[in-house]
């Protein structure tokens, strides 16, 4: 008996341990690959041919990019049974890197001083809200649920904001306040809520290749609720160049 303790305790600190680990490689390769996109944009003070794919010509290479990425959420979460391992983890790593592609517009509008600001922002609300979703006795499931719900909402008003300001020239300052601050409140809620939801998958961890590519896709939710919750902090808070 308490062999099989000791061994389920094992397992739930492995799928947890891999869990977060992968989700600080994904964040590691996002930012060396925003890194180096960024300064290979420019050539002296003209944009580089690599610059111009990505930000000129209405942005086409960016949103190739963008877009590139969505469908690869998108695949990944709907194939991850079908498919091995050990390509689930190649489309995790390639999703990090094309998403540190399009992340590299930040060090275009921003000014340095504040990404290093809002890296260490976010960092320090992920850890207090993933401590606190980890530790808490409260079941967060209904405020998983509604917080998914306003998400959707805030990504409907998000596009509709954006419509309003390219093509009708309309000032959406206070709309875009309030989504900011709808956004923080979102993504800090859903980290907490994640960092439940890996705790009580791990519970039941058996350390099969099953539960490592569930332990892949939970390393991908929590990586989606640091950088969007960072992207809203600077949003924010960040001062423009």
């Amino acid at each position: 008996m308490t062999q099989t303790a000791s061994f389920v305790e094992s397992e739930k600190a492995r799928f947890v341990t891999k869990t977060y680990a992968w989700m600080g490689v994904a964040l590691l390769l996002s930012a060396v690959s925003a890194f180096f996109t960024a300064i290979s944009i420019f050539d002296g003070n003209e944009l580089s041919p690599f610059g111009m794919f990505l930000f000129g010509h209405n942005m086409l290479g960016f949103w190739i990019f963008a877009i590139a990425e969505i469908a690869l959420v998108w695949g990944l979460s709907a194939a991850i049974r079908k498919i091995s391992l050990q390509t689930a983890i190649l489309g995790f790593l390639a999703y990090s890197v094309i998403n540190g592609i399009t992340l590299s517009s930040i060090f275009i509008v921003y000014q340095i001083e504040s990404i290093v600001i809002a890296f260490f922002g976010t960092a320090a609300m992920f850890f207090v809200m993933a401590f606190y979703g980890a530790t808490t006795k409260k079941n967060l499931a209904t405020a998983g649920r509604y917080l998914m719900m306003a998400l959707i909402g805030v990504i409907i008003v998000s596009l509709l904001e954006f419509v309003m300001a390219r093509f009708f020239h309309l000032n959406t300052t206070i709309l875009d306040f309030l989504v900011s601050i709808a956004m923080v409140v979102i993504f800090t809620g859903l980290t907490a809520y994640d960092s439940q939801k890996i705790m009580k998958i791990a519970s039941h961890s058996n350390g099969s290749e099953d539960y490592q590519k569930v332990s892949l896709m939970a390393a991908l939710e929590l990586y989606l609720d640091f950088i969007n919750l960072f992207l809203t902090l600077l949003r924010f808070f960040g001062k423009r160049k």
